[in-house]
């Protein structure tokens, strides 16, 4: 059950400082929802982690809103909780992982959970749901064994091409490649990680909007790894 009601997001978004973005995405009053107090971005955050030890455990929540009149609801409006920006492996399922509802996460999913030179379709979709859904914490969720970061594992310092758009998409998980080239363990693997971070990294500094939220306090962006085997995810650094 979630804590009594705090500031609206119409709040929350000018005291981030986020006006002049924001006021470009409009402000429909059918998502002007109040957040409550147990949204605060480590609150959001630790019930994430417990959702996935659910998962992990078999045993999820008899609570967890996936009923027709839990859709019936959200109608009208959506206020997540959290950003989940995941690859789009038909294995990596957020609210099934994260043992969540209709309505708790707002997922973007892109092979190799892309964020550098992704551009408008990719960071403006994070961009909205903390300027207008008021959402307080990122997550960007690689995987093990990621098809994408092994492409681009495979081919860092080949001059082969790869067919159609592929090659532009392995062209943005090169950098995390090399930055790991030669390190020990497993390459892919740390590939995966440094993937993970970069993206971390570059939604930290989007401005006008991200980068003035983390700077208030206001949102939390953090990295993390599904183990596809075992089903834990784990919390980068």
């Amino acid at each position: 059950m979630r804590s009594p009601r705090v500031p609206s997001r119409r709040d929350f978004v000018r005291a981030a400082g986020f006006a002049v973005g924001a006021a470009s995405l409009g402000r429909s009053s059918s998502v002007a929802a109040t957040r409550a107090a147990g949204d605060e971005p480590d609150a959001v955050l630790a019930r994430l982690i417990a959702g996935n030890d659910r998962f992990v455990a078999g045993t999820p929540s008899l609570l967890t809103r996936r009923r027709p009149e839990d859709f019936a609801k959200l109608a009208e409006g959506q206020t997540p909780q959290a950003v989940i920006v995941a690859c789009a492996d038909s294995r990596v399922a957020p609210e099934l992982i994260f043992d969540q509802g209709v309505g708790d996460l707002f997922v973007v999913r892109v092979a190799g959970n892309v964020v550098e030179g992704a551009g408008p379709v990719v960071k403006g979709s994070v961009e909205y749901a903390v300027a207008e859904l008021g959402s307080r914490l990122i997550l960007v969720l690689g995987h093990s064994a990621c098809g994408a970061v092994k492409a681009a594992v495979a081919h860092v310092e080949k001059r082969d091409e790869l067919p159609g758009a592929i090659e532009g998409l392995v062209d943005l998980i090169r950098p995390a490649a090399r930055e790991v080239a030669g390190k020990p363990g497993d390459t892919v693997e740390n590939a995966i990680r440094a993937n993970v971070r970069l993206s971390v990294r570059r939604i930290k500094g989007l401005d006008p909007i991200l980068a003035k939220a983390v700077a208030a306090g206001e949102l939390k962006v953090v990295g993390g790894v599904y183990d596809l085997a075992t089903g834990k995810v784990e919390i980068l650094d």
